[in-house]
């Protein structure tokens, strides 16, 4: 091997190294690299998610539940702000969030779960009779 054969072995690898970055860098700016992450507990979780609105490009305000409050954050590139804390959680809400299923609508189907589009479409047409 000559000279010239690892000058383009480095440069191709100088390349496909520039484009992982790119491409992680797109990632983490599009705020997928938040779903990616995994934590596994083994009790029952006090912490999660409820939704996530950007709104420009570097700013997304966060609503987060923990036990039985929720927490309105602002998270920015560089800084975050607490917007509003300890608003009282819903509890039907609540009861999804914890994994137990909600009391059940005594007009409900008992195959098709609350909120689904066959339930919806039950509740249409059950309307639409009455």
């Amino acid at each position: 091997m000559d000279l010239a054969e690892y000058f383009r072995f480095f440069l191709a690898l100088g390349f496909v190294l520039v484009l992982i970055a790119g491409l992680a860098a797109l990632v983490r700016r599009s705020g997928l690299g938040d779903r990616l992450a995994v934590s596994k507990s083994t009790g029952p979780r006090r912490l999660d998610l409820i939704e996530v609105r950007p709104i420009d490009a570097k700013r997304k305000l966060v609503l987060l539940r923990r036990d039985d409050r929720e927490h309105l954050v602002l998270l920015g590139h560089g800084s975050d702000l607490l917007i509003e804390s300890a608003i009282p959680a819903p509890p039907a809400s609540r009861d999804r969030v914890a994994g137990r299923p909600s009391a059940p609508d005594a007009n409900a189907d008992t195959d098709a779960a609350p909120g689904s589009p066959l339930a919806r479409f039950a509740a249409k047409l059950r309307g639409a009779a009455s």
